[in-house]
């Protein structure tokens, strides 16, 4: 495992579309591993490859120790809505009220390649939103009814 660099906003790696996975090999578990230990060492909830500088359809999520791994994630339903504060690992000292999907359900491939379905709520959903906007280019701050530093 290797830790990575977080790139900040201005990167113009962060502004740009993903590329899906093909190949759920060795690489793409390094990848995982590494990111992994990036979140940890960064005490985040979320990481998407490209705030990495790797862009692949890839995003993890560790709430309360469980750990979701998705690769080429898609949301195929949503509803209800929420209102409630963000960060971001790539937009550092800023936080900012977001609105999202109350409930979200995904489709997505493991690191095996397997795929899977998740249905997410509340907080989690959240997280599974704020990290896939990452894959198509998006930043929260895109999103923000208002953002200010972080307190």
């Amino acid at each position: 495992m290797a830790l990575r660099n977080i790139i900040q906003i201005g990167d113009p790696t962060l502004r740009k579309k993903s590329f899906e996975v093909t190949d759920f090999g060795e690489k793409t578990a390094q990848l995982l591993d590494d990111m992994k230990e990036t979140l940890d060492k960064a005490d985040g909830v979320g990481l998407a490859a490209p705030q990495i500088g790797v862009l692949r359809r890839i995003f993890i999520v560790n709430i309360d120790d469980k750990l979701y791994e998705c690769i080429n994630p898609v949301m195929v339903s949503s509803s209800g809505k929420q209102i409630g504060e963000e960060g971001c690992l790539s937009v550092r000292g800023r936080q900012g009220t977001v609105e999202r999907p109350m409930n979200v359900t995904f489709k997505a491939f493991n690191r095996k390649g397997k795929p899977f379905t998740v249905k997410a709520s509340g907080f989690l959903a959240r997280a599974f939103c704020h990290e896939n906007d990452h894959l198509d280019g998006v930043l929260y701050v895109d999103k923000a009814i208002k953002t200010e530093d972080e307190k």
